[in-house]
């Protein structure tokens, strides 16, 4: 035990910060939910049945974002039995307890776990993985509901609604979406979807709104109708993050795409009904190690401008799979070796370069739409987390796209011109230092001279409750700081922390959400882009836990 007590007391001088275990740690899994069957390891420790349930409830609680569904590795280490059969209980028990410096919670230490549930995980993950249902098109055609058919849907817009200025806002816990008219400030309805919407896409034609849930529920809302509805949905899988339209000129409004976390696989869908076509696996070889990955997760699709192509992003292999789908009988996949682990991202100003954040690998992949290639790998802060990111025109170094950070208060800004500004193109030309990490979106908008970079995650209430913001016109004055979460007057016992800043159409007014638990109040925030001062505050007792918002306008035509 010698070894083990010291590689305890190492451990304890080497506390990760609050913001990387929160991120590590991931959001539970819808996945864990689900039945799944389940092999006996004769060489793994005992355990009892109601054990074995209880720790595959905390491992898709707690684990199951870092380590993968089949334990085989993603941004956690692989927890296959092949190894934690050869550490044993009492070493395993450690980790658990203490966490890593590598990024591994002190799930004990911190309180998240008592000592008999360390020991408990200890035992759980010698055992073999459990191994989840796949999802194909039997189960998804079974769970496809097409609520109003196409040929029962207005030939024009039945409503006075201003779509181009309407938001859809995620409440998170609640599984709805509220869309919100952005001008009146006043919610039109309030529509159930699945758990967590992670995003909101419009079609091509701005007609029609797609949201996905965590738990890989697609809601399609018809805008034309006399009031938004919700005309179709389906389940694509147990779990998932993304959906997108086909935006390529013929083809508009024609497909959809989702991608999934589990199982790891695409589908493409009909645009109006949400039929599946074609689905296709994305398991398959690292781009570093060239290593059988059975579980790359798709994070994150965008649809070409320059070619009838999905962008898809395969998290753990670190692959981007240009998809596509003028033959889907026939359909033709570019493989693109980027890095591992893909996330998020979005294009720069032209609309044909495609920035996205390898977050683990501490990298943005730059992505040649037109061509489909690797432009250039470039190294930025620790954990990348753009969301879509932010374009504006550097007053030193010409168009840039810039992204924020979880793990440090770095923000890096990446050339993007490289026909008039070469030298700059695909470089880091500066970097900022916002208030602090926990980042997860920074925004601007082309009639902007601000950058706003939220906070939400870090482990300082004033700072998680407020945003920072530059002046592009002279970065080097460093940013102001706005106490949205004060602004909002809710009560003072949520959490409030304020998340993603999104701009309305005209570009005049930048919204906040102010994110409070489930019981508490939370709210919206609408702030004066140009004088920085409070405009307004939206208060509902519908406005559950809202997170994501997602002006049509600007969602329809890549403004960010």
């Amino acid at each position: 035990m010698a070894s083990v007590d010291a590689f305890a007391d190492e451990q304890a001088k080497k506390p990760i910060s609050q913001v990387e275990q929160s991120y590590q740690a991931g959001d539970s899994s819808p996945v864990g939910t689900t039945d799944m069957h389940q092999n006996i390891n004769p060489k793994a420790p005992p355990m009892t049945k109601e054990e074995f349930e209880k720790a595959k409830n905390i491992y898709f609680q707690r684990c199951a974002g870092c380590h993968g569904v089949l334990r085989k590795g993603a941004t956690g280490k692989p927890l296959t039995t092949d190894k934690t059969l050869a550490s044993g209980t009492e070493y395993l028990k450690v980790f658990i307890q203490y966490g890593s410096a590598g990024g591994m919670p002190n799930w004990g230490t911190s309180g998240e776990l008592t000592e008999a549930e360390v020991d408990m995980m200890a035992r759980y993950v010698q055992q073999e993985p459990p191994t989840p249902p796949e999802w194909g098109m039997k189960e998804m055609m079974a769970s496809l509901k097409v609520i109003v058919p196409p040929e029962q849907r207005p030939t024009k817009k039945m409503n006075a609604l201003d779509l181009d200025n309407l938001f859809s806002v995620t409440l998170r816990d609640a599984g709805e979406i509220a869309l919100i008219d952005g001008n009146s400030k006043k919610i039109v309805k309030i529509l159930k979807t699945g758990y967590a919407v992670h995003i909101s896409r419009m079609s091509k034609s701005g007609r029609y709104l797609y949201v996905i849930g965590r738990d890989a529920r697609i809601n399609l809302i018809d805008l034309w109708m006399p009031e938004p509805t919700n005309v179709a949905e389906i389940k694509v899988g147990l779990e998932a993050r993304s959906v997108e339209t086909s935006k390529y000129k013929g083809y508009e409004d024609r497909y959809a795409i989702a991608g999934t976390y589990w199982p790891p696989q695409f589908v493409i869908m009909d645009g109006d009904t949400l039929k599946p076509l074609k689905i296709e696996s994305t398991r398959g070889m690292t781009v570093d190690t060239q290593e059988y990955h059975p579980e790359p997760r798709v994070a994150s699709i965008v649809g070409s401008h320059f070619n009838p192509e999905f962008i898809v992003n395969a998290k753990e292999t670190g692959k981007v799979l240009v998809v596509n789908y003028k033959d889907l009988d026939n359909l033709r996949v570019t493989n693109i070796n980027a890095a591992r682990f893909l996330h998020d991202g979005g294009f720069d100003s032209t609309g044909r370069y495609f920035m996205v954040a390898a977050n683990a690998s501490n990298k943005i992949a730059v992505i040649d739409t037109k061509e489909d290639k690797l432009a250039a790998l470039v190294d930025v802060g620790k954990i990348p987390h753009p969301g879509r990111g932010a374009n504006f025109v550097h007053p030193k170094f010409g168009p840039v796209w810039a992204t924020s950070d979880l793990g440090d208060e770095g923000i890096s800004m990446i050339g993007t011109d490289p026909v008039k500004h070469k030298a700059q193109a695909w470089k880091v030309v500066q970097t900022l230092k916002g208030q602090g990490s926990g980042s997860l979106f920074i925004k601007t908008h082309p009639k902007s001279n601000n950058l706003w970079v939220d906070t939400p995650l870090n482990p300082e209430a004033k700072i998680s409750q407020s945003v920072a913001v530059f002046d592009i016109r002279n970065l080097e004055k460093g940013f102001e700081v706005l106490p949205i979460g004060e602004w909002a007057g809710i009560s003072d016992d949520g959490a409030k922390r304020i998340v993603q800043p999104e701009y309305n159409k005209a570009g005049d007014e930048i919204w906040f959400s102010v994110w409070s638990a489930k019981d508490k109040q939370s709210a919206l925030v609408v702030v004066d882009d140009k004088t920085r001062k409070l405009k307004a505050v939206i208060k509902d007792p519908g406005l559950v836990t809202p997170t994501g918002k997602f002006n049509v306008y600007n969602t329809q035509h890549d403004v960010y």
